[in-house]
């Protein structure tokens, strides 16, 4: 069993000191496990009603049947999750517009790499916390997987994010969304956000700039990197250049067909 453990935030509470206007068609907000979910998250809550956000669970695979309420509401809702492709996952979701957010396979690596690491993942991988793995051999871990344990690079990308491209979705990559952040007082930061909320049929409102900068702070995330409480840092910034022709053997033509170059 894996758990995470993060601590609960206000945006309960922030979100409700903003006129807030009714869903109007229910949103999905799907996205690669450790590719920035919660900020894209956080950020799109300070944008619909407490009471139209689904809150239960971050929905997965198994659990999917759980939670067919998320979709099936009488009322349209915001929900997300780390959602596979499939036969069960598409019918559900018919009725949703979608968003998918991914990130450069060479940085998620790493991303994966500290958060195995943090207190707040616990489970049968609590080992590699204390046991004499170095840098590489965890890197290559997380790039190859763990049989039976934890899902590799292929895997996490190839049912959570590559199988549903071509099918009606709205592409975040993580890179360009921490930019947009950058520039939210310029015309590429308003340009942005404006698709952003656009796809998922929202109105932009006058204080836009405001919400989204309550929704994006880093110390409302539980598993942003600098409020991950790490067992070691000794993982590198960058993947070196052999490490990543590694990511390219593993799932090859994967950045190219998600626009990284």
């Amino acid at each position: 069993m894996q758990r995470i453990n993060l601590k609960p935030d206000d945006l309960d509470e922030q979100n409700r000191r903003f006129a807030q206007r009714p869903l109007e068609q229910a949103v999905f907000l799907n996205s690669v496990p450790k590719s920035g979910s919660h900020l894209l998250r956080n950020i799109l809550r300070m944008f619909v009603p407490v009471a139209q956000q689904y809150q239960d669970e971050f929905i997965q695979h198994a659990i999917l049947q759980q939670h067919i309420a998320a979709f099936k509401s009488r009322a349209p809702l915001l929900s997300w999750g780390h959602l596979f492709f499939s036969d069960a996952s598409a019918i559900l979701t018919a009725d949703c517009r979608k968003v998918l957010l991914v990130r450069d396979p060479y940085s998620w690596v790493l991303a994966k790499a500290r958060f195995l690491l943090s207190d707040q993942f616990t489970g049968d991988l609590d080992h590699l916390k204390t046991d004499p793995v170095t840098p590489e051999q965890l890197i290559n871990l997380v790039i190859f997987g763990i049989h039976r344990k934890n899902p590799g690079l292929h895997d996490s990308y190839m049912f959570n994010a590559v199988a549903w491209l071509g099918t009606g979705i709205h592409l975040v990559r993580y890179e360009e969304l921490m930019a947009a952040l950058g520039a939210l007082d310029r015309p590429e930061g308003e340009g942005y956000f404006d698709g952003l909320l656009n796809a998922c049929g929202l109105a932009r409102p006058d204080d836009w700039k405001e919400r989204i900068r309550i929704g994006s702070d880093r110390r409302r995330s539980g598993t942003a990197r600098e409020n991950l409480s790490l067992r070691s840092s000794h993982l590198p910034e960058e993947l070196n250049d052999f490490q990543r022709r590694l990511v390219d053997a593993a799932y090859p033509g994967l950045r190219p067909l998600l626009g990284y170059e």
